[in-house]
C-alpha cells in the first residue's frame, strides 16, 4: 500500500475512534457522576426522609378519604389486590386491580443471564399512575381499587380484560385490555361512562406518569448501558433521544406518537393514538454493580373526553428490539394512515450508514440465516460476502498503490536531480508532469479505501444491535452480543476492566499483521524524502492504533470483534493474492506503454492532482518573484 492507502485506514480508524469517543461520557460528565457520587448519600437520606413525609402525608389523606362516605369514590378507596394474568405465546403480563395497571411483564421467548424469561417490568421497579382532575376530587389510579368485569357469557378469556372503576352515583371509569394474538402488542382503552358531571367543561387531557428502572439484562454492564435509553418519536418528524452517557431532562415541545423506555435488547413502548402533549423526560445513570442501567421516568398528557363518546386508546409494545418484529408491530397500532417507525428502536447508525445496514446487512444477514447456519458461521460468510463486494474497490486502490511501485526508479532519479531543499517545488512539478505522462494518479488508493469505510462503520452500528446474536455461543465466547471473558478477574482495573477479551486481543493482532505489511509494502513505495520523514509519524499512527482499539472494544461484544478479527484476516489474504497475482515488469510495460501511446496528447490531469499541481506552480511563482 501507498501513502494514499494508509492514510484511508488512518481516516477509517480516525472516524471509529471518533464515534465511540463520542459515545463516550465526556470529562465533564465524568466529573459531575464523581460530584453526584460524593453527595449521593446526603440525597439519598433526604430523598428517604422527604419519601417518608410524603407517605406519612398520602397516608392521612387516604384514611381521610376512606372515612369521608361522601366521596364518588369511597368504595374504590378500600378492597383486596388481585392479580389477573393475559397471555399468549410470546408475553405474559399480570394486572393488578389496585391500580388497574400493567404490574409485570415477562417476554416467554427471551432468557436472562440466570436463564430465566426476561422480566421486562416488574412490581418493584415500574409504576404506571393515570390521573384525572376533578372538579371536587381527583381520580388517581395508583389509590384505587378496579373491578374485573367478567364475560357475560362465559369465563373471561386469557387475552382480554376489563376493569371497572365503580362511582357512588353509578358511573364508571372503564380500562379495555387485548393482548393482540402472536404479538407483543396490548391495546389499553380507558372508556368515561356517565361520570361527566364529575369533571369541568374544560377537563379534556389525562395525565400519565411512568416510571421504570432499567434493569441490567446482559453481561457487559457499560456496552448494555450505552445502548439503553429513552426514544420518541415526533408526531410530525422523526425519532429522537435522550442522551445514553449522561444524566438528561428534557421538556419536549413537540407532540409525541410514542415514548420508549429502552433496553438495549428489549423495550417497554407506551403509544397513544390522540398523541402525547406537554411531555417530560428524565433519564438518570446507575453505577456498575446495582444491578440497573438506568431510571426512567416520563410525565405525559393525552386527550381524554369525559362523556365517553370518544375513548382514549393507548397502547404498549412489550418486547424485543428486532427490526422486523417492530416494524410488523407499526400494523397494529391503533394510530391510523401513519407510519410509527417503531423499527427505529433498533440503532443502526448515522444517516448513510443507516441506510447502508437498512437496506443490506439486514437482509444480507437474514439470508444467511435462513439456512439454519450457526451465527459464527453466519457472521463469517457475511464478512466474505461485504469483502467480494468490495474487491473491486480493493483491488483499483492496489493497483494505483503497485503502479506507484513500479514506478519508484524513475522518482529516485528525480530525487538524485533535485536534492536539495530549495528544489523541492521544482521536483514536485515534475514528479506531476511523470504521474501525467504515465497516467497514474497519487490519489488513485485513497478514494477506494473512502467508500468502504461506510460499510466498515455499518457493521460496527449493525453487530451489537443484532438480537440474534444475544445468547448464541461460539468457540470460547459463551455469548456473541456480550464480551468474551475466558480470562477475567475480580476486580476492574483502569482501561481494561475486569477481563481480557481474546476475541478482541486477536482482533488487535490482526490489526498489527496488517500494519506490518502495510510497513513492508512502503519500503518499496515512491516517496519523496520530505514523504518519507511525514510517514515516520504515521507508522508510529498505525502501530498505535491497535492498541487504542484494544482499551475500547475489550468491553464490546465478542461477535464485533470476531467480525473485525475475521475482517483483518480476509484483507491479508486478499493482498497477498493481489500481490501474487501482480507482475510488475508487465505492469511497467504497460505504463510505458501508456506513456508512448500518449505522448503527443499528454492526458489532462484533473481533481485533486491538478489542484495541487497549481498550487505547486504558484508557489514556486512567489518564490522566484522574491529573489
Amino acid at each position: 500500500m501507498d501513502k494514499n492507502t494508509v492514510t484511508g485506514f488512518v481516516l477509517m480508524a480516525a472516524v471509529l475512534i471518533a464515534f465511540s469517543w463520542y459515545s463516550r461520557p465526556s470529562e465533564e460528565q465524568l466529573r459531575a457522576a464523581r460530584e453526584r457520587d460524593s453527595i449521593a448519600a446526603v440525597q439519598l437520606q433526604q430523598a428517604q426522609e422527604a419519601e417518608a413525609q410524603q407517605k406519612a402525608i398520602q397516608a392521612q389523606q387516604a384514611q381521610a378519604l376512606q372515612q369521608d362516605s361522601t366521596s364518588a369514590l369511597f368504595e374504590a378507596r378500600s378492597g383486596q389486590d388481585q392479580l389477573i394474568t393475559l397471555e399468549n405465546d410470546l408475553v405474559r403480563l399480570t394486572i393488578n386491580t389496585h391500580g388497574g395497571v400493567i404490574e409485570e411483564a415477562i417476554i416467554k421467548n427471551h432468557l436472562d443471564q440466570q436463564k430465566q424469561p426476561i422480566r421486562l417490568l416488574t412490581k418493584e421497579d415500574a409504576s404506571l399512575v393515570l390521573s384525572l382532575a376533578g372538579k371536587h376530587e381527583n381520580i388517581v389510579t395508583s389509590d384505587l381499587f378496579f373491578q374485573p368485569v367478567e364475560d357475560a357469557a362465559s369465563q373471561q378469556p386469557n387475552d382480554q380484560l376489563t376493569l371497572r372503576l365503580p362511582l357512588s352515583d353509578g358511573g364508571s371509569l372503564d380500562i379495555d385490555y387485548r393482548l393482540h394474538p402472536d404479538s407483543y402488542m396490548l391495546d389499553m382503552i380507558i372508556t368515561a361512562r356517565g361520570i361527566s358531571n364529575h369533571f369541568a367543561p374544560s377537563m379534556r387531557t389525562l395525565d400519565i406518569q411512568w416510571n421504570d428502572r432499567a434493569r441490567q439484562l446482559e453481561k457487559g454492564f457499560d456496552f448494555e448501558q450505552r445502548y439503553a435509553c429513552i426514544r420518541y418519536h415526533e408526531a410530525d418528524g422523526g425519532t429522537d433521544y435522550l442522551s445514553e452517557t449522561s444524566d438528561k431532562e428534557e421538556d419536549v415541545e413537540e407532540a409525541l406518537d410514542w415514548v420508549a423506555f429502552k433496553n438495549q435488547f428489549f423495550s417497554a413502548v407506551l403509544i397513544s393514538q390522540q398523541q402525547f402533549h406537554n411531555a417530560h423526560l428524565k433519564s438518570q445513570l446507575y453505577k456498575k454493580g446495582q444491578g440497573y442501567l438506568k431510571n426512567y421516568e416520563a410525565t405525559l398528557q393525552t386527550a381524554f373526553d369525559p362523556t365517553g363518546a370518544q375513548p382514549t386508546q393507548l397502547q404498549m409494545y412489550l418486547g424485543p428490539n428486532d427490526f422486523h418484529t417492530l416494524k410488523a408491530h407499526n400494523d397494529l397500532s391503533l394510530v391510523q394512515d401513519k407510519d410509527l417507525e417503531l423499527e427505529d428502536l433498533v440503532y443502526l447508525g448515522w444517516p448513510i450508514v443507516r441506510w447502508i445496514n437498512r437496506w443490506f446487512i439486514i437482509y444480507l444477514f437474514d439470508w444467511l440465516k435462513g439456512f439454519g447456519l450457526h451465527m459464527g458461521l453466519v457472521l463469517l460468510l457475511l464478512t466474505i460476502i461485504v469483502k467480494a463486494l468490495v474487491y473491486p474497490a480493493t483491488k483499483k486502490s492496489y493497483m494505483a498503490s503497485a503502479r506507484m511501485r513500479v514506478l519508484k526508479p524513475k522518482i529516485d532519479e528525480l530525487n538524485k536531480k533535485y536534492p536539495k531543499q530549495e528544489d523541492a517545488m521544482k521536483k514536485q512539478q515534475e514528479m506531476m508532469q511523470l504521474y501525467s505522462q504515465y497516467g497514474v494518479s497519487p490519489m488513485g488508493g485513497c478514494l477506494p479505501m473512502i467508500i468502504q469505510m461506510p460499510i466498515w462503520i455499518a457493521l460496527f452500528n449493525f453487530v451489537p444491535n443484532a438480537i440474534e446474536l444475544r445468547g448464541q455461543s461460539f468457540l470460547w465466547a459463551d455469548d456473541l452480543s456480550a464480551y468474551d471473558d475466558v480470562i477475567h478477574w475480580g476486580k476492574d482495573i483502569w482501561l481494561i476492566g475486569d477481563h481480557l477479551s481474546i476475541f478482541c486481543v486477536l482482533f488487535c493482532v490482526m490489526q498489527i499483521a496488517n500494519t506490518w505489511i502495510s510497513m513492508k509494502q512502503q519500503q518499496n513505495a515512491v516517496m519523496s524524502p520530505e514523504q518519507e520523514q511525514s510517514m515516520k509519524m504515521m507508522r508510529w499512527m498505525m502501530y498505535l492504533m491497535p492498541l487504542m482499539f484494544f482499551f475500547m472494544f475489550n468491553t464490546y461484544s465478542s461477535g464485533l470483534n470476531y467480525y473485525y478479527f475475521l475482517s483483518g484476516l480476509t484483507s491479508i489474504l486478499i493482498m497477498w493474492f493481489l500481490r501474487k497475482t501482480t507482475n510488475d515488469e508487465k505492469l511497467l510495460a504497460q505504463l510505458e506503454a501508456y506513456r508512448a501511446k500518449n505522448a503527443n496528447n499528454p492526458k489532462k490531469q484533473s481533481g485533486m492532482a491538478a489542484r495541487l499541481e497549481a498550487l505547486q506552480k504558484m508557489a514556486e511563482q512567489q518564490r522566484q518573484q522574491k529573489k
